[in-house]
């Protein structure tokens, strides 16, 4: 009787959690399909031991701005086509296909995380914290991201990707603006040349 009892309890439990789990990943949907823009400040930390900061700006769908602060002189944009990402410094342009990028997977408008396109192969949340590794289920060679959130208030934090190097790059924002007024000529990217120029 006891053992049964104990079984029982296990079940519960585990549907408990199952359930608990459900209702933080679907938090976590609405809160990124939400999401309509995001302005911060970053702080992007390499396991090779690389740093930098700088500012970062997202309009939904598909747009993004990464402007690297001195000494590293890049700046990256997605203007809902491609990804150009710029290095100053070398004056040189590259092109990137935004399904290259695992990150960019939080700029969609319609992020499901139900097994089929999307799945969670992790999760954890503490008091102060909850984190999800997705991974996209039809390009596995991508590579998955962890999303940290904050719980209160709920709110995007940190995510952290995989290089094809294999260095785990950790980007983390704060002084962060949810939802306002971004211009639209953030996103648009005009290569510039010239003695001494360092881009804008």
């Amino acid at each position: 009787m006891k053992k049964l009892v104990l079984i029982l309890g296990m079940v519960f439990f585990a549907k408990a959690a199952a359930a608990q789990s459900a209702a933080d990943i679907k938090k976590i949907e609405d809160y990124l399909n939400n999401m309509q823009s995001i302005e911060a400040s970053f702080v992007q930390s390499a396991s090779n031991g690389a740093a930098s900061e700088g500012k970062i700006y997202i309009q939904k769908p598909n747009k993004l701005r990464m402007e690297y602060a001195s000494p590293v002189d890049v700046l990256i944009i997605g203007d809902g086509d491609f990804i150009v990402y710029n290095d100053k410094e070398l004056d040189q342009v590259t092109h990137i296909d935004y399904d290259d990028i695992p990150a960019t997977i939080i700029l969609g408008d319609k992020i499901k995380i139900d097994g089929k396109t999307l799945k969670a192969t992790d999760f954890y949340k503490d008091a102060g914290t909850t984190t999800i590794t997705v991974e996209q289920v039809k390009k596995s060679d991508i590579g998955p991201i962890t999303l940290i959130f904050s719980n209160d208030p709920f709110e995007l934090k940190q995510w952290k990707i995989v290089d094809p190097q294999s260095v785990e790059i950790t980007v983390s924002l704060y002084d962060i603006t949810n939802n306002g007024s971004l211009d639209k000529n953030l996103f648009k990217f005009k290569k510039k040349s010239g003695p001494g120029y360092k881009g804008k």
